[in-house]
């Protein structure tokens, strides 16, 4: 308690000022960058207070956001406008009126800010341009552009870089398309160029959604390994691991760097020096390097998962303390008996919670099994046994059972790969991808992923192994991409089903 008081009185001599953070859309990337400004809150000499709301890509509903921010008070707004639109910019406006500092991060608008932080999207696509030119020296060849939507700022400065990058290679061929961010809208450009006979050599797409999109072309149109695919983002769990797989030959890690924005944020605050524009570089990563990155990548992220966690237990810590202390008057033995009866409750509520979650997981368990058509599906094909099997065995059930114990004996390998998948049942990485998605309805990356998440679920619910060990060991390359492979495909988190403890 102690403790507490003397984080308390230090907190209350120090202002907090109020940071409102307007987000325009919501992905892995901008999630990053919400925890780094989150973690960042008290990592300076004056503590913040970070407020974040996200427009989902609504211009008007992030203006909105803008104004509501501002009424409450804060002290600067922090703003990654979902376009250039006078709306914004009129909301941008109201909030410079009203004498409250703006730093524009990621994307720029044509409204007056205070300062901008961010990726130097130009520079990132004469990077990406300078790579697709070491690969294609000395050849002539077809590289396309696939660019976010143009009205953003990253979008435009991407491909001034790109382009003027392509502008120094005499013997390459150009075409650029404007997509709008989306996986969906990339694989339909990459399709139509693919069926118009103009097969390109090299595919630049401003992100690693987007990039996905033009790899499920390639395999759709049977030319993958024809064309070589780059995007920008470069997170684990997406660009970093599609690269490890070989879905892409490289990808441009686009920076976050969220605690310097609260940085720049408190540096405008407290009358510091501070530039009015503030680039930040990232770097191109390829199969040589990709390794290294993803495993200095995940513990960067993994400390910063911790540290929010820290910050949200001070918090509460400190908050709780506070109340107590206005209405006990300082009366420890009261506060005393209080924890004691909160530890009491909490010991006896854990144990009610466990039991009850046992019996739900058992019962989930029973449930998935008899009503999951995709289960059944997949267990008529992978875990009928033996003795129940008809004597006259189909080609497709002799495959199938050759591919499901490919699949169990390396599920554990993150590494796996479809052409070395193939490898083990005889057959090509297309006739793999032919024969599997005919007798699924499956790509064999997502019978395969969808396997160790069926894995993963029997060892959640038979084992007290933790999720991380259960993660590494139904191979996948991190346990936050498990967790939300695994919310994706049961509706629920691996800690929901536990039928152990619930703490890690």
């Amino acid at each position: 308690m102690m403790m507490v008081a003397m984080l308390t009185s230090c907190t209350d001599s120090d202002r907090v000022f109020k940071i409102g953070v307007a987000q325009c859309s919501k992905g892995p990337w901008r999630e990053k960058v919400n925890k780094e400004m989150l973690a960042a809150q008290h990592l300076y000499d004056h503590d913040v207070l970070v407020t974040i709301a996200n427009a989902f890509d609504d211009s008007e509903w992030q203006a909105r956001q803008i104004d509501s921010l501002a009424e409450t008070g804060i002290d600067l707004l922090v703003v990654a406008p979902n376009e250039d639109t006078q709306v914004i910019n009129d909301a941008i406006a109201r909030v410079r009126k009203a004498g409250i500092p703006v730093i524009c991060f990621d994307r720029k608008t044509s409204a007056d800010y205070t300062a901008f932080i961010g990726g130097d999207n130009i520079e990132a696509g004469q990077i990406v341009g300078q790579h697709v030119g070491s690969i294609v020296s000395g050849e002539r060849s077809l590289v396309m552009e696939i660019t976010g939507h143009m009205k953003s700022t990253p979008a435009q400065e991407r491909h001034q870089g790109f382009a003027e990058a392509m502008k120094e290679l005499k013997d390459v061929e150009y075409v650029c398309k404007e997509g709008d961010w989306s996986s969906d809208e990339a694989c339909r450009i990459a399709t139509e160029q693919i069926k118009s006979g103009r097969l390109p050599d090299i595919i630049f797409c401003h992100n690693d959604g987007m990039a996905t999109g033009v790899y499920k072309a390639v395999v759709e149109q049977n030319v993958e390994g024809c064309i070589k695919i780059l995007g920008i983002d470069g997170m684990p769990g997406e660009g970093l691991e599609y690269v490890k797989l070989g879905h892409q030959i490289g990808t441009y890690v686009y920076p976050t760097h969220g605690e310097k924005i609260v940085k720049l944020a408190l540096d405008i605050l407290t009358g510091k020096p501070y530039e009015h524009e503030n680039p930040l570089v990232g770097f191109v990563v390829t199969p040589d390097n990709v390794d290294l990155v993803t495993t200095e990548a995940i513990e960067l992220m993994r400390q910063n998962d911790h540290m929010v966690t820290i910050q949200d237990k001070l918090e509460a810590y400190l908050g709780l303390y506070n109340t107590q202390q206005k209405v006990l008057v300082g009366s420890f033995v009261a506060i005393a008996l209080l924890i004691v009866a909160v530890l009491l409750t909490l010991r006896a509520f854990m144990k009610m919670r466990k039991a009850n979650r046992q019996m739900q997981a058992m019962h989930e368990e029973q449930t998935l099994f008899n009503t999951n058509s995709d289960g059944r599906k997949l267990r008529q094909m992978f875990v009928i046994p033996e003795d129940e099997m008809p004597e006259a065995k189909t080609q497709d059930t002799l495959f199938a059972e050759q591919l499901n114990e490919a699949i169990r004996t390396h599920m554990s390998d993150p590494n796996l790969k479809m052409d070395e998948l193939g490898e083990k049942v005889g057959i090509s990485r297309v006739q793999l991808y032919r024969r599997v998605k005919a007798l699924t309805g499956l790509s064999p990356v997502e019978l395969l992923r969808q396997m160790r998440l069926q894995r993963g679920y029997a060892l959640l619910t038979s084992t007290t192994k933790t999720v991380n060990e259960i993660a590494y060991e139904v191979g996948f390359g991190t346990p936050g991409y498990f967790s939300k492979c695994f919310k994706q495909q049961y509706g629920k988190y691996p800690m929901d089903v536990r039928t152990g403890d619930s703490t890690e």
